[in-house]
């Protein structure tokens, strides 16, 4: 019984700290050598949410996950990317989620009406209430 929840154990714990002992991609702590690119890259970096803090972009985030969006984004504008394409395939693996700015498609287009809908709503109401206090 205890080999058993020693193994357990280990089978747990060791992928765990492999995970953690990876050393960080090259482009998440080291800003391009052209001032021009790195501002394309930070630019974009702004405008995209970590996964992991999610109340942070990935240019402030410290977590691991974020490191290695910056190395992608970084790599890939140093490869001639454009910053949509790189948002789009970003998008495309992590969902909508990661953009600051969502586009408005089959899945976002409730998180655009519904506060208009619900500002509408106040409006009748109050006019109803103010129409009715005279």
């Amino acid at each position: 019984m205890r080999k058993l929840l020693v193994l357990i154990l280990l089978a747990i714990a060791v992928p765990l700290a492999a995970q953690d002992s990876l050393p960080p991609a090259p482009y998440a702590y080291q800003q391009l050598d052209d001032p021009a690119l790195e501002a394309k890259a930070t630019e974009l970096m702004h405008t995209l949410r970590c996964l992991t803090c999610q109340s942070q972009s990935i240019a402030d985030s410290d977590a691991p996950m974020a490191g290695d969006m910056r190395h992608q984004v970084r790599t890939r504008i140093l490869a001639g990317e454009e910053p949509e394409e790189i948002r789009a395939w970003l998008v495309d693996r992590y969902g909508d989620y990661i953009s600051y700015s969502p586009e408005v498609s089959s899945t976002t287009w409730p998180l655009f009406a519904i506060p208009v809908l619900i500002l509408l709503g106040v409006a009748f109401i109050l006019r109803g209430r103010l129409r009715g206090a005279k």
